[in-house]
């Protein structure tokens, strides 16, 4: 089965977290390898390969979404499905027509063996043995090496970590992607030390949890202190945060001092029916220590609003914990429930309209700080990496430079020559960032 002029043509569908991004990532590595010509978006090809999404249900329902749409992009095209959505559900892909196999979270990798074997038939079907929700893995998989994406100007990630051990009570991720597991320290160094991208995100399920034997992640960051990519961290734990870990970080030739540090809620008692090993007080502490150390640090978070145990003095504290933390950014949403989870078992879901209204409301005073945050940075001089263009329609029609500062503030800024990291100083609130001014030496 071939596309226009017999070249061998592929489509790799991502959906979800960046995680899943580096190992779609490396699919792509592979599958060129394999001589294919490969595309990361919609579009005619001889192969899809959709990497799906459980995290909330309307994550799983737009990965079986997404294998519609490639068959009506090519209806004879040969469908493989993988993923966190594949492997809570493999039935719900594995019985729709025109999918050839389907791999859970853990077996993505197989899937280039697949290809290059042409597709026997003995692999159509389900390919795995699903994990039942629910139920946890006792056993910790090795880490898989896979091939490694392809690296980016301006910005690549680096995978070091997958699975989690922490079992957050409304979370289903652990149940199927597995265990925590770590790269070998030498490998990661490698590829962070190899990197060609002005920035390189460090990233996985749960980086908090990175081990290679008695090493840690502070261990990782001492490998590669002498890095050229400005360094920075995808989600971590407030656990991470170690006077060792945070000196790790400044010693380094290049760190992007913005911290996404999860949260989750403002009160304690959420926090603990979340199955959250940390209070307000210990979370505020570790921001503290942040700001002490970096004197132009950012903290940004998740918040989830309406857990089904939050009242409204609980919510409350989640709205206040905004302003008293400082955060620059909140990726605020609603409680989805997951089935097989604790608090899916436990507890009874709060109603529609009170979610709504409670993410309406986090949402406003999130925005309120980020102005505050930005308002701060104004007078302030950051590197910002320019990744697109724009035109200012207000001003002449002159031609911006969007991009990111170290603290993940997005600066807009005019008369650069190309994308290359420049010195700019903030000049003024503008969109959802900041007006620039580039630094003359």
């Amino acid at each position: 089965m071939t596309g226009a002029n017999d070249q061998k043509t592929a489509a790799v569908l991502t959906l979800g977290c960046k995680v899943n991004d580096v190992e779609s990532g490396s699919l792509i590595a592979g599958l060129k390898t394999l001589g294919y010509t490969v595309k990361n978006e919609h579009c005619y090809a001889d192969l899809y390969i959709i990497n799906t999404c459980a995290v909330t249900a309307e994550a799983e329902r737009k990965s079986r979404q997404a294998v519609g749409r490639a068959l009506k992009d090519n209806a004879n095209a040969r469908v493989i499905v993988c993923g966190c959505a594949s492997e809570h559900d493999p039935k719900a892909f594995s019985d729709k027509p025109g999918v050839f196999c389907v791999f859970g979270a853990k077996q993505k990798q197989r899937i280039l063996e697949i290809v290059a074997g042409g597709f026997s038939p003995e692999n159509a079907g389900v390919d795995f043995q699903p994990n039942p929700s629910g139920k946890a893995e006792q056993k910790t998989q090795e880490y898989d090496e896979s091939p490694r994406p392809e690296s980016m100007k301006t910005r690549n990630f680096v995978k070091i970590q997958d699975g989690c051990n922490r079992f957050c009570s409304y979370c289903i991720i652990p149940y199927l992607r597995g265990r925590s597991r770590s790269r070998k320290i030498e490998s990661a160094a490698a590829e962070i030390l190899e990197s060609a991208a002005y920035e390189t995100v460090v990233t996985g399920i749960d980086v908090s949890d990175y081990r290679d034997g008695d090493k840690d992640i502070s261990d990782l960051l001492h490998a590669v202190r002498g890095a050229k990519t400005r360094i920075r961290f995808g989600s971590i734990e407030e656990s991470m945060i170690t006077p060792r870990f945070l000196q790790a970080c400044k010693e380094l030739n290049n760190f992007a001092p913005q911290f996404h540090l999860s949260l989750q809620s403002g009160s304690d008692a959420v926090l603990k029916a979340m199955n959250r090993k940390y209070t307000r007080a210990q979370y505020l502490e570790k921001c503290r220590m942040i700001y002490e150390t970096f004197e132009n640090a950012a903290i940004t978070t998740d918040i989830i609003v309406g857990f089904p145990t939050e009242t409204e003095a609980d919510f409350e504290e989640s709205l206040s914990i905004v302003k008293e933390a400082g955060f620059l950014q909140v990726h605020a949403f609603p409680y989805s429930p997951r089935e097989g989870t604790v608090a899916a078992k436990k507890y009874k879901e709060l109603p529609a309209a009170v979610k709504k209204e409670r993410l309406s409301r986090m949402l406003s005073a999130a925005a309120q700080q980020k102005a505050a945050y930005l308002r701060g940075c104004i007078g302030k001089i950051y590197t910002v990496i320019p990744e697109t263009t724009e035109t200012d329609e207000e001003n002449g029609k002159k031609t911006l430079y969007a991009g990111h500062a170290e603290t993940y503030a997005k600066f807009y800024v005019e008369n650069l020559r190309d994308k290359t990291p420049v010195q700019v100083r903030a000049t003024a609130l503008y969109k959802d960032g900041l007006r620039g001014e580039t630094v003359r030496e």
